[in-house]
């Protein structure tokens, strides 16, 4: 967890919804020197906060309506700190909660320097970011129709598809895999059409995508393709949701970031178990955990490697072992910007 604690004359903690904000600017005593509600429009923010310029520092909790507000603050050169939303415990457990004591806590914690800070990711690369897990989202509903197509060859016991359906070429026939009964074949055929579509969007989605990361972020992108199992798709997910490897001081708290560690919860010298699961970015933690499996289907010595790792741990545990440490890897190529040394990497890994 880090906090933000450099210290400013003004600090200003916002409220911030879609069409609403409340806003509270407090001074270097932490006297109130302005509680308003205005309208979510930069004109408004702005003219709200121009007697207070000097020296100011304002912040709000992390929220997909925020992207505007950081830009704006940039581009007028005002210090934004955007608050980490499940660790901002203060502004969710009082016995009264609104949004003008909401502003007014987070401007609290803001000059006190206990505002737990979450990354502010600029603009320009951001945009692609967006498209790129929108991206996920239209290959997790192709999945959804390969995966009904499959559940009704089941439902009306019609055997296996002689080959698979997931390549466009192997779906000759499939309607006739049903024949006799019109209706199950009219929503085979409804599938069909929207795979032919989704195959088509994602093929065109991908080539533009690919175009963007040479453009934006062409080292990073060519040097964790040198580890094995990392593609294009996994190579721009890590790129992307990473935008930065200096952000992380050490390589530990890229790991947690990740979600490829399980922080241990102690108190009185007793682990009870661990906790903070679901801290961290899921993209990272997916891509490096496909990355673990692809690592072993294209390096004999991965699979050497994992078989050691499972005969200890046990299967699942050990393609987690996996995902760690070529998450450490990833981040040190990226850091030394230097190739994937196998080499190396085999002889820090082995158990």
């Amino acid at each position: 967890m880090r906090f933000y604690t450099r210290q400013h004359i003004h600090s200003c903690g916002i409220d911030l919804h879609a069409q609403t904000m409340s806003v509270c600017v407090l001074d270097a005593a932490g006297e109130i020197l302005l509680e308003r509600k205005l309208e979510t429009t930069p004109e408004a923010f702005l003219e709200t906060i121009a007697p207070y310029r000097e020296d100011l520092v304002v912040a709000c909790e992390c929220i997909f309506t925020g992207y505007w507000l950081g830009d704006l603050c940039a581009k007028g050169k005002i210090d934004f700190v955007l608050g980490h939303a499940l660790y901002m415990k203060a502004i969710h457990g009082g016995q009264a909660k609104n949004d003008k004591i909401d502003a007014h806590q987070i401007a609290v914690l803001l000059r006190g320097g206990m505002l737990p800070q979450a990354y502010v990711y600029p603009s320009g690369m951001r945009e692609t970011r967006g498209l790129l897990r929108r991206r996920l989202h239209l290959v997790r509903k192709r999945g959804q129709l390969l995966a009904h197509l499959q559940n009704l060859t089941h439902a009306y016991n019609r055997g296996a598809f002689e080959k698979r359906i997931a390549y466009p070429s192997n779906r000759e026939g499939v309607v006739a895999h049903f024949s006799g009964e019109p209706m199950v074949q009219a929503n085979v055929a409804l599938d069909l059409a929207l795979l032919e579509r989704y195959d088509a969007l994602l093929t065109d989605l991908e080539l533009q995508l690919v175009r963007q990361a040479k453009r934006e972020a062409p080292r990073g992108f060519q040097l964790l393709r040198s580890i094995p199992g990392i593609g294009k798709v996994l190579a721009m997910t890590i790129v992307y949701e990473l935008h930065d490897v200096q952000r992380f001081e050490r390589v530990q708290q890229f790991a947690s970031y990740a979600r490829l560690v399980k922080c241990a919860k102690e108190s009185a010298g007793k682990r009870k178990g661990t906790s903070g699961a679901k801290m961290g970015n899921v993209h990272l933690k997916r891509a490096f955990s496909e990355a673990a499996v692809l690592f072993v289907r294209h390096s004999a010595e991965g699979k050497r490697l994992l078989a050691r790792l499972t005969q200890r741990h046990g299967k699942g545990k050990a393609l987690s072992i996996l995902a760690h440490k070529i998450g450490r890897a990833a981040y040190y190529v990226l850091l030394r910007e230097k190739p994937f040394d196998a080499k190396k990497f085999f002889a820090h890994a082995n158990p």
